[in-house]
């Protein structure tokens, strides 16, 4: 069964923490994005920001930064139980999933709209999840890229028991297309969060998940 995963941005504790308490009424399970200004040219929450911030469903980060291993310990403290960093960043992918699982944390790498496949596949026996993204990442409401739909297709029929997630530009509009794919599960930002009744949009595209 697929699985709508609300996606969290902000760059205000306060805001997070609405986002997190609305949330916990309607799924057990989030995504907080976090970005630093580097990796892409927004900001949202630092890492001092999780500090005393608790969360009552399960969640995971996708860290759009350059440096992902600064954030391991506030999020382990946060109580998520995946990081997934960009397969884009200068760093040592290899060091950096041994050092998330040497937190007990579960790793993912996310994979930008024109980076390909053949860059991640030396890691996908170390990870549990490959993010695809279908926006060029760094801001809520980013434009819908559908060339990715063809990209997770060929994946999934390459490799069909790596679970996959998509996140960028979703909409219910789209959510049928793009569950054609093949993507086990699909973040949600702006189409929820921003929704005039969250826990509906919500709903909604679970409905589409459900058909």
């Amino acid at each position: 069964m697929k699985k709508i995963v609300p996606a969290l941005l902000t760059k205000d504790t306060r805001d997070l923490a609405q986002m997190l308490k609305v949330c916990a009424d309607f799924t057990d399970y989030v995504q907080v994005d976090v970005m630093d200004g580097f990796f892409v040219p927004s900001t949202s929450i630092g890492v001092n920001d999780l500090a005393g911030l608790t969360c009552s469903i399960k969640s995971e980060a996708h860290l759009m930064v350059q440096n992902p291993l600064l954030w391991l310990e506030a999020f382990r403290q946060f109580g998520s139980k995946r990081i997934i960093f960009h397969a884009e960043i200068t760093g040592d992918c290899r060091k950096i999933i041994q050092e998330i699982r040497a937190n007990k944390l579960e790793a993912g790498i996310a994979l930008n709209p024109l980076t390909p496949i053949a860059h991640i596949e030396p890691f996908l026996g170390l990870i549990d999840t490959v993010l695809f993204m279908s926006v060029h990442p760094g801001f809520y409401g980013a434009p819908f890229i559908p060339e990715v739909l063809e990209k997770i297709k060929f994946f999934k029929k390459k490799y069909p028991h790596v679970l996959t997630g998509i996140d960028g530009g979703v909409k219910l509009d789209n959510l049928v297309r793009i569950i054609s794919s093949g993507a086990d599960y699909v973040c949600v930002g702006s189409a929820i969060l921003k929704a005039q009744n969250p826990q509906e949009a919500y709903r909604s595209m679970e409905r589409v998940c459900h058909e």
